[in-house]
């Protein structure tokens, strides 16, 4: 049989040709070109705050907020996968130590010609792996970066979950104002039907006339139900996110929350620092190299020391009262010699594991410089639109006010006044929505910031 130190020597030369895996935490700063400033900062100029929290001054939204970030399923989740990650790496850590174990039998033996004995034994087992390669260390380091991954992983549900209870709860209040413009419509529209029908009646109105404003009557009833049904998702919907049953008997005040605070951009380099889903890409590149460091050294021998000591009596009583007076230390070493090519392929899939973290790093920052840039850019871009909308149902109210009193006195005909009654209806549910994409865009702005609740 070949003495240790061959085998050693055999396995050294066998793992001589490959190569240690290269970091690629090490990598990222100049795989990354991160502008100075964004080129779409262009914010308006509200009260600034530091807080995702702190945007809106709602007590009822607060609440809202309080209520998922104790009961949803969702980030109650992401809490396990965090404290298995602890208990991981606690693991980790433990086999760098040594092991021991506790060992006890008793044996009663004897024949027709001789007295029974009896013989009992106790002792204990320490084993000691000797991480000569890192291999333990290596484990350790992996789960040290699982656990921080899993934590930042955790926070930033935590912000996740309170923006999209926030445009939830936007939606729904948008959804409850277009419930109202529904009913404003329907009872428009129908009184409007109900004109037409007495003028019909008398002879001043058509056949067209009439089932023309009809058919807006129908419409409006139809569409009343459709917000009824909106209304109700947006109830369900927010009710999911606070884990509570989806009953729909959710309601909002009808309030919008105003839009005086908002976050400061800072500069680009910045969101690498404060969002904790790039940070928790970051430690996934640090588990995956010490992943493919451990499957790089376990290319090579490992080392064990085993000690045991104990003591054996012909009493059990005496097992206890004196030291051990049985011992032994032994040394062992294990060499992989030939496993087709296993060894070699699981350090090239480690290796690829981490090339692939590395990209994914890459992607997820350029995606969160996507999403503060579009941010920016809609700050503006809607507030514009939102306050051209106003304007335009503003001239749209004045001119269906006016075609009412012309159609009732017989200026115009029922051809000019519909238009106009649509134009209105139409312009106050694009405001609703506007408004809506306003709020939902600031929350967006602060958490595609990394703003920390």
């Amino acid at each position: 049989m070949p003495a240790p130190h061959s085998l050693l020597f055999v396995c050294l030369i066998l793992t001589a040709c490959v190569s240690p895996p290269e970091p690629r935490a090490e990598k990222i700063d100049a795989a990354l070109t991160i502008p100075p400033a964004y080129s779409a900062d262009g914010l308006p100029a509200p009260e600034i705050v530091n807080s995702l929290l702190e945007l809106f001054q709602d007590a009822a939204l607060e609440a809202l907020i309080d209520q998922a970030l104790a009961n949803n399923p969702d980030l109650l989740a992401s809490a396990a996968k965090m404290q298995e990650a602890g208990f991981l790496f606690k693991k980790a850590q433990g086999a760098r130590l040594p092991t021991v174990s506790a060992k006890a039998s008793a044996l009663r033996a004897g024949s027709n010609t001789a007295a029974t004995q009896e013989n009992f034994t106790a002792g204990l087992d320490v084993s000691w792996e000797v991480d000569i390669w890192g291999t333990l260390r290596n484990r350790s380091a992996a789960a040290s970066a699982q656990l921080a991954g899993a934590q930042f992983i955790y926070q930033a549900s935590r912000q996740s979950l309170a923006a999209q209870t926030m445009q939830s709860w936007f939606e729904l209040v948008a959804a409850g104002k277009l419930l109202d413009i529904a009913e404003a419509e329907r009872d428009s529209f129908a009184a409007t039907h109900h004109l037409v029908e007495r003028r019909y009646a008398i002879g001043s109105a058509t056949q067209t006339e009439l089932e023309l404003v009809h058919t807006d009557a129908a419409n409006a009833r139809a569409d009343y139900q459709i917000s009824l049904k909106a209304r109700d998702q947006a109830a369900r919907a927010l009710q999911v996110l606070l884990g509570s049953y989806p009953d729909a008997q959710l309601t909002s005040n009808r309030a919008w929350p105003d839009l005086e605070r908002s976050i400061p951009s800072g500069l680009p380099s910045q969101l690498l620092l404060s969002r904790p889903d790039l940070i928790a890409a970051y430690e996934n590149i640090r588990v995956s190299d010490a992943n493919a460091r451990v499957a790089y050294a376990e290319l090579f021998p490992s080392f064990t020391l085993t000690t045991s000591g104990g003591r054996s009596s012909k009493t059990l009583s005496d097992i206890g009262r004196s030291a051990f007076d049985i011992w032994s230390l032994a040394s062992g070493i294990t060499a992989p010699l030939f496993q087709a090519g296993q060894l070699r392929a699981e350090l090239a899939a480690a290796q690829q594991r981490a090339e692939f973290a590395y990209h994914n790093y890459r992607s997820t920052v350029l995606n969160a410089l996507r999403e503060v840039e579009n941010a920016l850019q809609s700050e503006t871009a809607l507030a514009s639109e939102e306050s051209a909308r106003l304007q335009a149902l503003a001239a749209a109210q004045r001119a269906a006010a006016q075609s009412v009193r012309q159609y009732q006195l017989g200026l115009i005909d029922l051809l000019e006044l519909l238009p106009t009654q649509r134009r209105v209806f139409g312009l106050e549910k694009q405001v609703i929505q506007l408004h809506r994409a306003r709020l939902n865009n600031r929350v967006t702005l602060a958490l595609s910031l990394g703003t920390g609740l």
